[in-house]
């Protein structure tokens, strides 16, 4: 029996979107895994950061925060924030202090 280029080509278009779909799986694992989101209340928060929230954000409403802890266990605040129709999120560390 000769297998034929064709024959080749279908084997190999019928195996392709399986390989790729659990590339894609994996990928989304691993990055679920690089850090937790831990819910906190505004009051809550450390006094570096909502000294920060009270001076250059003064106009400002935190509608949520959340502790975040990435994998190598380095921590941060997310803070959510809205002024009339704006919205935006900051990335504070326990110092009040942005980060990226």
């Amino acid at each position: 029996m000769r297998i034929t280029p064709i024959a080749i080509a279908l084997i190999l278009a019928a195996v392709t979107p399986d390989v790729d779909a659990s590339v894609q799986s994996s990928t989304n694992m691993t990055v679920n895994a690089e850090q937790s989101k831990v819910a906190v209340r505004p009051e809550d928060l450390p006094e570096p950061v909502k000294s920060t929230l009270s001076g250059s954000y003064a106009e400002w409403k935190v509608t949520s925060a959340y502790l975040v802890t990435r994998d190598d266990n380095s921590q941060y605040y997310e803070v959510n924030i809205k002024r009339a129709e704006e919205t935006s999120t900051l990335n504070l560390d326990k110092y009040g202090k942005k980060i990226d």
